[in-house]
């Protein structure tokens, strides 16, 4: 990602705000030489010594002279900032190269350069260039780093400008800016089978009429316009008329991931917290089944989803899965906490149609939530439910009394409801827990309790 900007170091339009700027940026030093000039000049004037006037008027004249030169020249600098990457996980690095151009036809003093950078990205970056010769380029660069996910505004640059005694120093801004993006960790999982999932692409060949694809041995009647080399003449001969081979396209697996979000759902907070698990889970989940050819969609428990609400909300076959992954990345990147205290909206929409896996991150669940969250499982191929005792995360389950039961009681009611349903303990892996369902899952399916293949 890259992005510039141009600007013109010259002086103000207004004279009076420009004498005030001239004389706000003088340095401690060129206050000192001013207020020792008049010191100076007053003491030669009541002492009746010449020769210590001229003395005081030289200190008073030169930093207010400095200050006039400095604010008088005029420098056309361009800058420009790229960050690679521009999209970059939580507790990963990335770096950002700056560039200046002198593009005017005189040398640049001493330069020296600031990118504004939040607090959370590290120390505010600050940079002494020597001085540029006429269209000469100077570029450096600097590293920035988040364990919180976010967008993170970077800029913008300023310049400040110095004279060669040092007595004053002028800031000239640029406009623009750039964002970081911090996007949650995304955790590598292995490749297993879920029971119920819909078939496509990659695992399976579920299949659906359509305008074009692979050839049916079932044929339809001739439609004008359809292509005379699909003629199936064993069946026009059949039934005395002309006959086509049907046509048909695979259909894309549907999996939809379902972030719970609500407030009351988690306690604490910090990159170490269940939500932060969560988010970093779902992530994980949504970049591993674009991985897999699957037509994906991210589901809060407010009923929005992404990348949207187009046919059906999901990504589809003509939308490139990278496009996909930085739109939900993007989305996760800034989710937060919801003002909702139940499951009702996402339930809503998942009854809508058959949405094939159903991924769920769960927080704290009640009765009434958990009884919701199990009528979810009517309208998926298969369901996996990870729930996280968010409780546990931030004091030990001993702490309350009941806890563990009121727990294994939420993961019961998911399971006679066909979810394959885990408890997340504190700081748990997902890829074990992943491994974990899917071994649960294939025994559940080997004992005739689930649908479809494991």
């Amino acid at each position: 990602m890259t992005s510039g900007s141009t600007g013109q170091v010259e002086p103000d339009r207004g004279e009076k705000s420009g004498v005030r700027t001239a004389l706000a940026g003088l340095t401690t030093r060129g206050r000192s030489f001013f207020a020792a000039g008049v010191a100076a000049a007053i003491c030669a004037y009541v002492l009746g010594q010449s020769d210590l006037l001229r003395v005081g008027l030289l200190l008073a004249v030169l930093p207010l002279v400095c200050a006039t030169v400095l604010y008088r020249t005029r420098y056309r600098v361009a800058g420009s900032r790229r960050l690679s990457p521009a999209r970059v996980p939580a507790g990963s690095e990335a770096r950002v190269h700056l560039r200046m151009d002198n593009v005017s036809r005189l040398p640049t003093g001493l330069l020296m350069l600031q990118d504004r950078v939040p607090y959370v990205l590290g120390p505010r970056p600050r940079f002494v260039l020597d001085r540029v010769e006429p269209g000469g380029r100077r570029e450096v660069s600097y590293r920035v780093r988040s364990d919180l996910r976010g967008r993170y505004p970077l800029g913008p640059l300023q310049l400040r400008l110095s004279d060669p005694f040092g007595m004053c120093e002028l800031t000239r801004s640029f406009s623009t800016y750039d964002t970081l993006t911090v996007i949650p960790r995304v955790e590598p999982l292995p490749p297993v089978r879920f029971g119920g999932e819909a078939k496509g692409y990659g695992d399976g060949r579920q299949r659906s009429l359509a305008l074009a694809g692979e050839d049916d041995v079932i044929p339809r009647g001739y439609r004008y316009g359809d292509d005379l080399r699909r003629v199936h003449w064993r069946s026009t001969a059949r039934y005395g008329e002309l006959m086509v081979r049907r046509e048909e396209q695979p259909q894309r697996s549907r999996c939809t991931v379902l972030l719970d979000t609500r407030g009351t759902a988690f306690q604490g907070a910090g990159p170490d917290s269940a939500f932060e698990w969560a988010v970093s889970g779902t992530a994980s989940v949504l970049v591993h089944m674009l991985e897999r050819g699957f037509s994906v969609r991210l589901l809060t428990d407010t009923g929005s989803s992404v990348p949207g609400e187009g046919a059906d909300g999901f990504a589809g076959a003509s939308q490139e899965s990278a496009d996909a992954a930085g739109l939900m990345m993007d989305t996760l990147a800034v989710i937060d906490h919801s003002d909702g205290a139940g499951l009702s909206r996402a339930y809503d929409v998942l009854r809508g149609g058959n949405e094939g896996l159903l991924v769920a991150f769960f927080g704290d669940l009640d009765e009434e939530q958990a009884t919701v969250a199990a009528k979810m499982r009517q309208r998926s191929g298969g369901a996996v439910a990870f729930v996280l005792d968010s409780g546990s995360w931030v004091r030990e389950p001993t702490d309350v009394p009941g806890a563990s039961d009121r727990s294994e009681e939420r993961l019961r009611m998911l399971r006679e409801a066909g979810w394959t349903a885990l408890s997340v303990p504190r700081g748990a892996p997902l890829n074990e827990l992943w491994r974990q369902a899917d071994r649960e899952r294939t025994g559940l399916a080997a004992t005739g309790g689930g649908e479809g293949r494991a």
